[in-house]
């Protein structure tokens, strides 16, 4: 493990990092305002669990076979891209199926209800969600491996174990910036006055930042190409 000023500025760099809009905050915001904070609070568990098997897979070296291998970076880049699109569209086609008269009256029926956001199913699909999202990211695994070594001496004795235990603080931190995101995001669609129109002008354009996502994914360049 890194000295003190070198823990301190590791974790500096990586509330600052957490903090920087990107696909997983913008799933969080958009789950947190249209269906509560329950499912953005959801929607950061399965975020994190993605991000859990990115850090696992550096430490025992699988991210670097795929940073290393040009198929295999190509392979999980298309799978990536094409379900970020996915998730994007189906935002789109949410939003339209949600313009109904009165979407915060039915909101109160749709806690309980079987099948809804509110119920264990719903928030299920929400977690999944957001799992897959991170974890079919290469540039997730990318990150990690370009950040967190910066912060192992290189004559660490279990340098495996250090990015591990590293990851996971990284991982730990970023869970409560991404619930404060999630409780943020919800209290202040409470308070809006046209919050209807909010969350529908949300879900179009955070649908839409999912498609651009999806496509700057599929036109990144594998590592091992330069």
């Amino acid at each position: 493990m890194p000295d003190t000023p070198q823990l301190l500025a590791f974790i500096a760099a990586g509330l600052l990092l957490n903090l920087t809009p990107g696909p997983d905050v913008f799933f969080i915001l958009t789950n947190a305002v249209r269906r509560g904070a329950r499912a953005g609070l959801v929607a950061a568990l399965g975020i994190t669990a993605g991000c859990c098997v990115h850090i696992v897979a550096a430490a025992v070296g699988v991210s670097a076979l795929v940073a290393a291998s040009a198929t295999a970076f190509t392979v999980l880049k298309w799978v990536g891209a094409a379900y970020l699109v996915y998730v994007g569209i189906a935002m789109l086609f949410a939003c339209a199926k949600a313009d109904a008269p009165d979407l915060m009256a039915a909101s109160a029926d749709r806690t309980d209800a079987p099948g809804t956001v509110g119920s264990k199913d719903s928030l299920w699909v929400v977690f999944r969600r957001g799992f897959l999202t991170n974890t079919l990211n290469p540039k997730v695994a990318l990150f990690f491996l370009a950040f967190v070594p910066q912060f192992i001496a290189p004559g660490a004795a279990h340098p495996s174990l250090a990015f591990l235990a590293l990851g996971l603080l990284f991982n730990f931190n970023a869970l409560w910036v991404n619930f404060g995101w999630a409780l943020a995001a919800a209290w202040m669609a409470r308070r809006v006055g046209a919050v209807q129109q909010g969350m529908r002008a949300l879900e179009r354009v955070a649908g839409a930042i999912f498609i651009g996502f999806g496509i700057k994914l599929a036109l990144t360049d594998s590592p091992s190409s330069h």
